[in-house]
């Protein structure tokens, strides 16, 4: 029997699509709880339709996601912090600051998405980590001069 799933199912498939599996599995398990519609003649093309969409609509987030992660990239980012005589840091830069740049720039991310690969206390050039997707992390520069 040929199901539309409607939520994930471990060790069958993803939201969205159509599986085979066997009868007595639709009927007894996926059915029952919602997690599976069955397909028929009828319904079969309305279904197709609907994963061709959810198909197109991906394609265009991924470009859009990817113009943005390029767009990142080409960011060179410049903060004025409060430095000790030796040039550090009298604290150290933080994902809020991350976001409060980029937001004056149109870029607008949650401060969960900001990633350091080393924390930022010291003046100088800093790579970080903008985590757009799982496969999208674009680094940018930043600048930490003092105030």
């Amino acid at each position: 029997m040929n199901v539309y799933l409607l939520k994930d199912v471990e060790k069958l498939g993803m939201a969205g699509t159509i599986v085979k599996v066997s009868d007595g599995f639709a009927q007894n398990f996926l059915i029952p709880r919602k997690l599976a519609i069955k397909i028929t003649d009828k319904n079969s093309s309305f279904y197709t339709s609907k994963i061709k969409k959810a198909k197109t609509t991906a394609k265009v987030l991924s470009s859009k996601a990817a113009m943005l992660a390029e767009h990142i990239r080409n960011l060179h980012l410049t903060i004025k912090e409060k430095v000790h005589d030796d040039g550090k840091l009298y604290g150290s830069v933080g994902a809020d600051e991350i976001v409060a740049l980029l937001k004056e720039k149109d870029i607008s991310i949650n401060k969960k998405q900001v990633e350091f690969p080393k924390a930022i206390r010291s003046t100088g050039e800093h790579k970080v980590i903008i985590r757009l997707s799982s496969k999208l992390k674009p680094e940018m520069k930043l600048k930490v001069v003092e105030e």
